[in-house]
């Protein structure tokens, strides 16, 4: 179904059989509604705007209590709980600029601690993986070398 404006609605009823109205009658009866002042009988009414003075700031808390928890090398991830917890502490105080500071660093931190988890386990899982082909190699050499002393 296509949405019609109410003045279109009133040209494109069936009870209207007369002739169809151009486009620029419609266009210019349109622009005289919109400019022209409100009919006496219409009463005004006023206009509400709620203006929220609280602005949104992520603290991240969740993220730097995982970082906490399973990535927290070289004590990163405690730091980024700290900095999370001064940005809700400036948040519930209505510092919102500090908040916001507290925020952005925590997010820098936040995502500095995951990406080096994230290397540190692919390293540890390498070498979990290479270190028996390495130590395997390194025992076929030894024999080598010290079967050539006897």
């Amino acid at each position: 179904m296509c949405a019609m404006n109410h003045t279109s609605q009133t040209f494109f009823t069936r009870g209207n059989t007369g002739p169809l109205p151009n486009y620029e009658m419609l266009r210019e009866e349109h622009e005289v509604r919109v400019l022209g002042a409100p009919p006496p009988a219409a009463p005004v009414a006023p206009t509400v705007i709620n203006i929220h003075s609280e602005t949104s700031v992520p603290n991240h808390v969740v993220w730097s209590l995982f970082n906490t928890i399973f990535m927290n090398w070289c004590c990163l991830g405690f730091i980024t709980l700290v900095y999370s917890l001064k940005s809700r502490n400036r948040k519930m105080t209505g510092d919102v600029i500090g908040a916001q500071a507290y925020a952005s660093t925590t997010e820098c931190l936040n995502i500095c601690t995951l990406v080096l988890g994230i290397l540190m386990v692919t390293a540890i899982i390498i070498c979990f993986i290479i270190k028996p082909a390495i130590i395997h190699q390194m025992i076929s050499e030894m024999k080598k070398y010290f079967e050539g002393f006897q």
